[in-house]
Parts: C-alpha cells; structure tokens; sequence
C-alpha cells in the first residue's frame, strides 16, 4: 500500500512517461496481464489506456491489473491509468549504478585545501583555548594558596 506523498510522487514522474500499455475490446486478458507483469519488471511504472472500444471503465481495468499482478494503482484519470509495482531487479541495477559513480568521484584539489585551512584553523584554536584554560587552572590555585597563607598569617 503505498503513502499519499508515495502516490504523489510517482504520479508526478508517470507525466513525463509514453503510454505503453492498450486495453481494448477484450478486456483484461491474459495478454495483457502478462504484458503488463514484463513492463512492471522492467521499469516498476506503467503508464496504460483504455480504449473507446473496452467494455469496462479505466478503474475496473486498473483495479483488475493490480490484482493480477499484485501492483498497486498510482492513478486514474479520464482513459489514462498509472500502476506500480516495486521491481527487485530494477533495484539492483540502480544499487550497482549508485556504486560505481560513488568509485569515479575524484577529489577536488580545491576542496582539499580548503577543509586543511579550516581543520588547522581548528587545532590553532584549541590549542589556544587549552592554553588559557590552563592558565586559568593555576591563576586559580596561586589565589587559593594566597588565601591559605593569609588566613595562617
């Protein structure tokens, strides 16, 4: 079942999609099942229509698709309806993708130098605040043994 930002988001990226699947006179066959189990594999979206000619309306076709293929309907609009279905092999494909940009990142000089400033920058600063932490520390015991030597005085 998919969340209402789920389904809108996957109506948004089915607008820019062709119609790739026909229902016509005959219905939902078992053509047409099958074709729309191959699509939904490939690309996990199907954009679909129903032709003038179909004896049933787009929801009972898009309701009879997503049974059949265990889908979920995205959207139904006029002719128009959108299924989805995660695809596991699509998965893997975008995984083994997503890994080899990660490997051809080369590193940026610039950057580079900029992250040393700014890390060196850093130590001179706490360098300079343990300086004066410490400084503060022994100020500290110098009055409490001033205080001592004048309350024994």
């Amino acid at each position: 079942m998919l969340t209402s930002k789920q389904r809108a988001d996957l109506r948004a990226r089915a607008n820019e999609l062709e119609t790739t699947l026909m229902v016509g006179k005959g219905g939902v066959t078992e053509a047409v099942i099958a074709e729309a189990e191959n699509q939904l594999t490939a690309r996990e979206l199907v954009k679909g229509k129903v032709l003038e000619g179909a004896m049933m309306t787009p929801r009972e076709v898009c309701d009879e698709l997503c049974e059949a293929t265990s889908a979920d309907g995205v959207a139904v609009i006029g002719t128009k309806f959108v299924i989805y279905r995660f695809s596991e092999k699509l998965q893997q494909e975008r995984n083994q993708v997503g890994r080899a940009k990660r490997k051809e990142r080369k590193s940026n000089p610039v950057r580079k130098g900029a992250q040393a400033r700014r890390q060196a920058a850093k130590n001179v600063r706490e360098q300079r605040n343990a300086y004066f932490r410490q400084q503060a520390i022994e100020r500290s015991i110098e009055k409490a043994r001033e205080r001592q030597l004048r309350g024994e005085d």
